[in-house]
């Protein structure tokens, strides 16, 4: 089928909230959040749009990805005021989204591993998240709610790892793509999690997350559209 350029609308409407946003978190003003509930839509529909016109093999893959960039805006929305149960709904929120992140790529990256594999990755998995909420210090009715979400994190991280280990070379471009943007995810929530817990705070630090953020889940668009045509 035809491809088309109808994508360059949402594209650029996505770009503009993107420094719209990081102007604010410079400026600490309330631009940051006015803009934020717009970022993963626009980046929904600028996925959408893209897909239009080419042919895609499993319109389910499109359905997952734009899903987990939907349960991220609806984490964006959550985490803006304070509170407790704000917050978990939040992480609860991404959390979900990573599980659909996981459905597109991670039954094709894991698949074929033996049982040791799996065991050794999984304590390495377990070993590195609870180290981080070691050295984090998060401790409380929070901790395991971050574990949990720290657990599932480092599951999207070693997802897109094996498929860049494991996947035929001319295909790891895109796999490269997916772990750079699981690993941006890890960094943007460290940083979140260090500022909560007071571990440590830094200048423009919310800059930072969100500049990380929209890094990590423009990342995971790209690759993942790349992983549903075939790339």
């Amino acid at each position: 089928m035809r491809k088309n350029a109808i994508w360059y609308i949402p594209c650029a409407f996505f770009l503009v909230a993107c420094v719209l946003n990081l102007i604010g978190c410079i400026q600490g003003t309330n631009l940051s959040d006015t803009v934020k509930p717009a970022l993963l839509p626009l980046l929904s529909a600028t996925t959408l749009a893209f897909l239009l016109g080419r042919d895609v093999p499993d319109y389910r893959q499109v359905g997952l990805l734009v899903t987990a960039q939907l349960l991220g805006c609806t984490g964006d929305v959550l985490l803006i005021p304070d509170g407790f149960a704000f917050f978990v709904a939040g992480i609860a929120a991404f959390l979900v989204g990573h599980l659909f992140y996981m459905c597109l790529f991670g039954g094709l990256s894991w698949k074929g591993l033996n049982v040791w594999q799996w065991i050794l990755s999984f304590f390495a998995m377990v070993a590195i998240v609870l180290g981080l909420v070691k050295v984090i210090g998060i401790e409380g009715p929070l901790f395991w709610p971050m574990l949990m979400y720290g657990f599932i994190l480092m599951l999207l991280i070693f997802s897109a790892l094996a498929g860049v280990l494991r996947m035929p070379r001319g295909s790891r471009t895109t796999w490269w793509i997916l772990l750079g943007g699981a690993l941006l995810f890890a960094f943007s929530d460290s940083c979140i999690a260090m500022g909560t817990f007071g571990v440590m705070t830094f200048p423009l630090r919310h800059f930072v997350v969100m500049i990380t953020y929209l890094a990590a889940q423009s990342l995971l668009a790209v690759g993942g559209i790349r992983l549903i045509l075939g790339k």
